[in-house]
């Protein structure tokens, strides 16, 4: 009797297995690179949002108390803040002009940015005369932000409310 030989397509349940064993084992290599690119990208994008309302504070400041001498104030501030902003709402809708007529006014951020760590639009305030190290505003003006995130950054020493 002659036997009918036949290729049998498929996979067997042993090679099934080590695919699967063999996915398992990279997945859980990346998974944590992953985590970590996605944190390392937040922890930049907070720097530079801390860099872009930290400048348009001081570019408000300028601009009510030119650092110059003998330069004249652009925009008129309210008595008690020392040309610091009052909020960082005013950085966005702007000041208007000394002597302009015509009401223009200076603007000095285009939006707020948001804290990427705590994911709103929600940051620290410390006024001038609050203590460096202040996690209560006062709110008399702004003059220096940060994120009100208390996790533990990348580096594992620095908190992200201290940047």
């Amino acid at each position: 009797m002659m036997r009918k030989v036949t290729n049998q397509k498929g996979v067997t349940l042993i090679e099934l297995l080590v695919v699967i064993a063999i996915l398992m084992v990279l997945s859980s290599l990346v998974l944590p690179v992953a985590r970590f690119a996605i944190q390392r990208q937040r922890e930049i994008e907070l720097k530079r949002n801390l860099r872009v309302l930290r400048d348009a504070i001081d570019a408000y400041r300028e601009a009510a108390q030119p650092s110059t001498p003998g330069a004249v104030p652009k925009i008129q501030t309210k008595f008690g803040t020392d040309g610091w902003p009052p909020n960082l709402e005013a950085l966005v809708e702007g000041e208007a002009r000394i002597g302009d007529a015509a009401g223009k006014k200076i603007k000095f951020l285009r939006r707020i940015p948001i804290d990427p760590i705590t994911n709103s639009y929600d940051w620290g305030l410390r006024s001038y005369q609050d203590e460096p190290d202040s996690t209560a505003w006062s709110g008399e003006n702004v003059w220096d932000v940060y994120s009100k995130s208390t996790a533990l950054s990348l580096d594992g020493v620095s908190h992200y409310n201290e940047w």
